[in-house]
């Protein structure tokens, strides 16, 4: 019976049924065909209305109600500006500041197409008009654009955590290090070729040079509050002052605050527009949560979790290989499915066979969303391919090629944050 009901799913996403709708009818599958089993239809109702019944999943559409508002007021383009004062003359100076660019978005939105995006469309033309390759300019930004789920606050640690229990905060704790290693490895590939194809040093210091005469003070000044907001939030929750849902309500309304207020990039009308764009977000993915709850709960009563664990364990006596497989299926997957219903469905069923292997569930959080964000720019699919491709009018597997080094650097920081654990936990010991 639970090879019938992943059967059915994976059947479902194949034809092209919505992933909601694949997750819905494979749970109400055994009690169709068993009316005794317990996960009826009345069952999957219920489960659906107490599944997303919790304080923890408001921070979800705040977050993304937050990022929306940020995206709207031009934040990415104050911390360009500060970034780029201090290393735009460097080799590599400009692609790199766009990296520290989406490490510090990313601690804002949480999610990885609102970080390309928003990231990609105000530093993509400055790259160009700098001399940059374009399609190298979009693919570097895409692939960065995956820090956004990794660096916290992340919306997929959010899901994480709650499907699988595992403290939400200790998530974010732990994805500081992992997030901030991938960074460096992109900087390092984006200066290994712009060593290699140079760069038009002329362009690049003219406009370096009106930077420097506004003066550290005038630049500083002007993004202060865009770089006070991962102190704020992160703060926060790392302080215990407040909680991840508490935080996320705080980032709407000083989101709100500095936009409209002070540096007058948002009009107040503007704010409707910015929350049916998050309704847009949020409906289908509370949907899909909900479903996911259910789908986990008669995957449990199917013993799926110990089935899959006994498989395991008698074809994988080494923790290593078996994470490198789990690497490898995950990659895959990101590529087809987006990083939500991925995390949703499967946390649930690896958590339990992992920790049989002694991983650390909030290690196993951090691999399975590094994972997932390389499947985000992993070409055919890679979603943040599609955000960045009408940047630019230019084919997704064009840039896709283009972006084959930055994510074989991320694949990279992937094998190192999984072999050596410490690395997403030293900051919770």
């Amino acid at each position: 019976m639970a090879l019938s009901v992943f059967l059915i799913l994976v059947i479902a996403m194949i034809v092209s049924i919505p992933i909601g709708v694949a997750i819905g009818l494979s749970s109400i599958y055994p009690g169709l065909i068993n009316p005794h089993f317990a996960a009826n239809v009345q069952f999957v109702i219920r489960g659906m209305v107490s599944g997303i019944d919790s304080t923890p999943i408001l921070a979800v559409p705040l977050f993304i109600l937050s990022g929306v508002i940020m995206a709207r007021g031009e934040i990415a383009k104050k911390l360009f500006d500060v970034f780029a004062y201090f290393v735009g003359n460097k080799t590599a100076g400009m692609p790199i500041a766009v990296v520290l660019t989406s490490l510090f978005y990313g601690a804002i939105s949480g999610s990885g197409i609102a970080t390309t995006a928003a990231v990609g469309g105000m530093c993509i033309p400055i790259l160009i008009s700098m001399g940059y390759d374009k399609v190298f300019s979009a693919a570097l930004v895409a692939t960065a654009g995956g820090l956004g789920v990794i660096i916290p606050p992340s919306i997929p640690f959010i899901m994480y955590g709650l499907t699988t229990g595992v403290s939400v905060g200790a998530l974010f704790t732990a994805g500081i290090l992992p997030g901030i290693l991938i960074g460096l490895f992109l900087m390092s590939c984006a200066y290994i070729y712009c060593r290699k194809y140079g760069e038009d040093k002329e362009k690049i210091n003219a406009n370096y040079k009106l930077l420097r005469e506004k003066g550290f003070l005038n630049v500083f000044k002007e993004s202060f509050w865009a770089l006070m907001t991962p102190v704020i939030i992160l703060g926060g929750i790392y302080s215990g002052i407040v909680t991840p849902t508490e935080a996320a309500c705080i980032s709407v309304f000083y989101s709100l605050f500095v936009c409209v207020f002070i540096y007058r990039t948002m009009k107040i009308n503007e704010i409707i527009v910015s929350l049916k764009e998050t309704v847009k977000s949020i409906a289908p993915l509370s949907l899909l949560l909900s479903l996911a709850v259910v789908f986990g709960r008669v995957l449990a009563m199917l013993r799926a979790p110990e089935l899959l664990g006994n498989f395991i364990v008698s074809n994988f006596a080494n923790t290593t290989v078996l994470l490198l497989v789990m690497n490898m299926i995950l990659i895959i997957l990101g590529m087809f499915m987006d990083i939500g219903p991925a995390i949703v469905i499967l946390a649930p069923i690896l958590l339990p066979v992992m920790q049989k292997f002694g991983v650390d569930p909030v290690h196993l959080g951090i691999i399975m969303t590094t994972n997932l964000a390389i499947g985000f720019v992993t070409p055919p699919f890679g979603v943040d391919l599609f955000v960045a491709s009408p940047l630019i009018n230019t084919p997704v597997m064009e840039i896709g090629k283009k972006a084959i080094p930055f994510i074989i650097s991320f694949i990279f920081a992937l094998l190192l944050i999984t072999d050596i654990p410490e690395i997403s936990l030293i900051l919770l010991r």
